[in-house]
């Protein structure tokens, strides 16, 4: 598969806002690590390779466990995340899918249980933004690793 137009030179400025809520997102009250998970699970979800490829190399070069990356598609399942992991992948998978009908009721008051208001919000904007970063990526065919070298996650050394 080839890569498209770069939608990165194309519109720089749209880009570059992207960028920006990208790292607002990032920097608010949602930890990294969980960060890593809705944007890997998020990734999964769109066939995102470049995202998925990404997002498992930042959660390695966090300390993140191999095996709970591997579970992160199957997190239902899995005994290895927390309620608060649990209710934060929820709500991305749902963000993500959005289903006729929205957000279900009980998934949101699963979320208000684990999260305060803002960091729902945060959670929202960090489901928004890594979304938007799938959909570009997978529609110019932004190979996985792409970027490794300039984002520093060839340290992560997994080929």
């Amino acid at each position: 598969m080839s890569e498209r137009i770069n939608y990165m030179k194309q519109s720089p400025e749209l880009f570059k806002k992207l960028v920006e809520l990208s790292q607002a997102a990032h920097g608010a009250s949602i930890e990294p690590e969980i960060d890593e998970l809705i944007s890997l699970r998020a990734s999964q979800i769109n066939g995102c390779g470049f995202c998925v490829d990404m997002h498992v190399k930042k959660a390695h070069l966090m300390g993140e466990r191999e095996l709970r990356l591997h579970h992160v598609a199957t997190w239902r399942e899995s005994e290895l995340f927390s309620p608060r992991e649990r209710a934060c992948l929820a709500w991305t998978e749902y963000l993500t899918k959005l289903p006729d009908g929205g957000v279900p009721d009980e998934v949101y008051e699963r979320v208000r249980t684990q999260l305060s208001e803002q960091e729902i919000v945060d959670l929202t904007y960090l489901v928004m933004a890594i979304n938007a970063w799938n959909r570009a990526n997978v529609a110019f065919h932004i190979p996985p690793g792409a970027w490794d070298k300039p984002f520093g996650l060839d340290k992560a050394k997994l080929k």
